[in-house]
């Protein structure tokens, strides 16, 4: 077997898998994966941008490991984790422990006993927490709270980071310990901008992955693939796949993702911006209103007296901003000729104004 055919293979196993690439930086990403799946007690150290594909790989890498394979990989989100109930969480506890343990609880290291743990964002952990962790990893075993003796625990140990894990050692955000513990085998992710070739295969396989709610996508124009590998794409596949599922929701027919698409889909974008804006700026301007008329009422006035005053205080306003007709005033305040007819009879310098048709 050549070369190209070995490269063909090895694409073709991860795409399988889930992680889809075309990228000739991506080969020797893959060799190191599959090569370390194969090492199924080795701790594994995923770096990348956030976006870049690292829980996918993960799993892939998962898949692979004929050992651990038939067990659960389970994923830990340390950048949400409770400090307050990670012990718990990540060891488990036994009934009556504390308030609330109203039941045994394995933990995640127990539930995926055989399989693997995988660690996202693990720069994100906070520091009593990477002790205990370092302490699971060392010696293969577990304490759930409130038990008096240790369980032992065999799995792999898998962490992703979201930003270089050295420097954050020697700033002494991360424990240099612990950081030679996960980094056995490092891979590195590069960002999409990197494996631009990456950008029609992972459209058409973005898609498909939504084939259950939208249309089916059978190919994708060149002109949206070459105006896809312009953008910056800071987002990684994250924000990729973000752009296919709108352009998705937009299409209106047809089986083939095009620019057209995109502009769509970025039009309806830019709307949904605007109308974010203009509610929190809409909220804003309600809120300043009530301030006023709150001021009014403490200080004395009647609340039907500061309502009739800022009214006719509105109306004087439309009327200086460019005059004209009534018809004229009632569309620029949205509202109908016979309300404003009813709001102005009371304000005699809004009647002089105000001209009739």
């Amino acid at each position: 077997m050549n070369d190209y055919q070995a490269e063909g293979d090895l694409r073709r196993v991860f795409d399988q898998l889930g992680f889809v690439t075309d990228s000739d930086v991506m080969l020797p990403v893959l060799q190191q994966a599959r090569k370390a799946a194969l090492v199924s007690d080795v701790t594994i150290l995923l770096e990348g941008e956030t976006g870049s594909g690292k829980q996918v790989l993960a799993q892939a890498i998962h898949a692979l490991d004929v050992k651990r394979r038939s067990f659960p990989i389970i994923t830990v989100h340390c950048g949400t984790v409770n400090e307050a109930l990670a012990e718990s969480e990540f060891f488990g506890h036994t009934k009556g422990a504390f308030s609330g343990a109203l039941t045994d609880r394995q933990g995640l290291f127990r539930s995926a006993n055989q399989g693997t743990v995988f660690l996202d964002d693990v720069n994100d952990l906070p520091l009593t927490l990477q002790a205990k962790l370092l302490d699971v990893i060392q010696r293969r075993v577990v304490r759930p709270i409130g038990a008096d003796q240790e369980k032992p625990v065999d799995v792999r140990i898998m962490a992703a980071c979201n930003l270089p894990l050295k420097p954050l050692v020697l700033h002494n955000r991360f424990r240099s310990d612990l950081y030679y513990r996960l980094n056995v085998v490092k891979i590195m992710l590069p960002p999409l901008h990197a494996r631009m070739q990456d950008v029609p295969k992972l459209i058409l396989a973005l898609a498909h992955r939504h084939r259950d709610i939208y249309q089916p996508i059978e190919s994708v124009a060149v002109e949206l693939v070459q105006f896809l590998q312009s953008q910056p794409l800071s987002g990684n596949v994250r924000e990729l796949e973000n752009t296919v599922q709108g352009m998705l929701f937009c299409k209106e027919s047809g089986t083939s993702l095009r620019l057209e698409d995109w502009l769509a889909q970025a039009s309806a974008e830019q709307v949904s911006v605007r109308m974010d804006a203009a509610a929190e700026t809409d909220t804003g301007l309600l809120d300043q209103a009530a301030s006023i008329l709150w001021k009014a009422v403490s200080r004395g006035v009647s609340y039907k007296l500061a309502i009739r005053e800022v009214e006719n205080k509105v109306l004087e306003m439309a009327v200086d901003a460019d005059g004209g007709t009534r018809r004229q005033i009632a569309r620029r305040l949205g509202t109908s000729e016979r309300t404003l007819y009813s709001k102005i009879r009371g304000n005699r310098r809004v009647q002089s104004a105000a001209s009739a048709d």
